[in-house]
């Protein structure tokens, strides 16, 4: 094991209780922990490493992400919305995307994925989803840290005529899926050191029973893994679930006790003093009381004119706020920089939803989530999961505030190093052992195969031309007299 010291100007250091900023320090990195950080270190070390330019923060922990299928998104879902179903493209367009998603476009969306995690700035990810074998073993070979979760559900919600949302159930298949995902969990525990780890991700709150849920609940319980599930994600859910229990989703899950501080709520937007739902009730605090976590994933709904009303309301009520990329860009910073934008428009107030907050939220939150102080932090005894930024970039320059400029300027090219466990996963810029064309054209292909098999999986048999025209026509070609050829 190597001991290394770092210097640099700027290091965002964990102290009492909080992190804050030291100004021309330093920390050392023992192997894969941090094992100091201070102004000055006086004991012995292997490698002295002088960082000028450079500022050194925790890695992001990104808490909903489908890596499976995210890349697929692209170009399909950002102007497109069926006003049915309250603009959301989550009802006509997974159903229409799944029908091409083979085997072999999954694993390239994975591929290309976690590339674009670690060059963001991603060091954990919590993957929910299908190919759950390929994801650990692709994760433990990028050198990222990674939960990860095997999907299960008693049915699924599909729409017969584009007017109204149907349900299919099958409570045997989501028993039987629980058990798969218990035992993917008890395999990959501890796997890479401890890298790669399992959870459980039961689907979403009106694709599950009572009794799935009851179940997955205590078995993350035993296994002490947290449990995740997409819930309040959609107004046709939400009444949904007020129909089936004149129950909001989020009292609901409280009624069967399912919340509490291993629960991971994906999203949760869709809440008792939301605008779109306009219903009464308490939410905020049935979350806030039972130390249930949120994942907000601004930018995906954002692309659909849709906002969490809002993100500083939720920290104010005392709910533990993390973040996800869930789809495409698989960009924490992103998440951190959408998150903040709009906040700030939906409160209508520049000082509560902050670069602090939202960074929180990033690192120190989702640490609290997953019970691992020893992540989210440069603190001795953490794990050296560390992102090395430039100062001297021109999208950095002038540099006062390096929590602001991260969270609202930076781009991945401003992020020069990235390390996991103390070994280095982005260098310079570069994802190390990655091949970026070739992921590239993986992702190309797969989305070429969803794109012809759109209509398979269409509920009208339309094509994606149909559904998500082009943003403008094919230019015609002409001959010199202007006759179209």
């Amino acid at each position: 094991m190597t001991r290394t010291l770092y210097s640099a100007p700027y290091i965002v250091g964990f102290q009492e209780g909080q992190h804050r900023i030291l100004r021309d320090g330093c920390l050392v990195v023992d192997g894969d922990r941090i094992t100091h950080v201070g102004a000055e270190y006086a004991g012995e070390v292997d490698e002295r490493v002088d960082l000028p330019n450079r500022i050194i923060t925790p890695g992001f922990i990104d808490t909903h992400s489908h890596l499976h299928e995210s890349p697929i998104d692209k170009s399909v879902q950002e102007d497109t919305g069926n006003r049915q179903f309250w603009l959301t493209g989550l009802i006509e367009i997974l159903p229409a995307e799944a029908a091409g998603l083979d085997r072999a476009s999954m694993r390239a969306c994975v591929d290309y994925s976690l590339i674009e995690l670690a060059r963001s700035g991603t060091t954990t990810v919590l993957q929910l989803g299908d190919e759950a074998d390929y994801v650990a073993d692709a994760v433990e070979a990028s050198g990222l840290r990674g939960y990860v979760a095997p999907s299960y559900r008693s049915g699924r919600w599909f729409t017969p005529d584009g007017r109204r949302v149907d349900y299919e159930w099958d409570e045997a298949a989501g028993r039987r899926g629980l058990e798969e995902a218990i035992r993917f969990v008890e395999s990959n525990t501890g796997r890479a050191d401890g890298r790669v780890q399992g959870f459980l991700a039961p689907g979403q709150v009106d694709t599950c029973s009572e009794d799935l849920l009851r179940a997955s609940s205590v078995a993350a319980g035993e296994l002490r893994v947290p449990v995740s599930l997409h819930a309040s994600q959609g107004v046709w859910e939400f009444n949904e679930i007020t129909r089936r229990h004149g129950r909001t989703p989020v009292e609901w899950l409280a009624d069967i006790g399912f919340l509490g501080p291993r629960t991971l709520l994906g999203h949760a937007i869709f809440i008792t003093g939301n605008s779109w739902v306009n219903f009464a009730g308490n939410d905020l605090g049935l979350l806030a009381q039972s130390q249930t976590s949120v994942s907000y994933n601004a930018w995906c709904f954002a692309r659909r004119g849709i906002l969490m009303e809002s993100f500083p309301e939720y920290v104010e009520a005392g709910v533990n706020m993390c973040l996800g990329t869930d789809t495409a860009p698989q960009s924490m910073i992103e998440s951190l920089r959408w998150t903040a934008i709009s906040g700030k428009i939906t409160s209508r107030r520049a000082d509560t939803s902050t670069a602090r907050r939202v960074f929180d939220a990033a690192t120190l939150n989702a640490a609290a989530m997953l019970d691992r102080p020893d992540l989210g932090r440069i603190a001795p005894g953490a794990k050296a999961d560390l992102l090395f930024w430039r100062t001297d970039s021109f999208g950095m320059a002038p540099l006062r505030d390096p929590i602001r400029n991260i969270v609202y300027y930076a781009q991945p090219s401003d992020l020069a190093d990235v390390m996991v466990d103390g070994k280095t996963v982005v260098e310079d810029g570069v994802v190390v052992g990655a091949d970026v064309a070739a992921a590239a054209r993986g992702v190309q292909a797969a989305g070429e195969r969803v794109w012809a098999h759109w209509s398979e999986g269409d509920w009208a048999g339309r094509s994606l031309e149909e559904v998500a025209p082009m943003t403008y026509p094919a230019f015609e070609d002409t001959d010199v007299e202007g006759t179209k050829r």
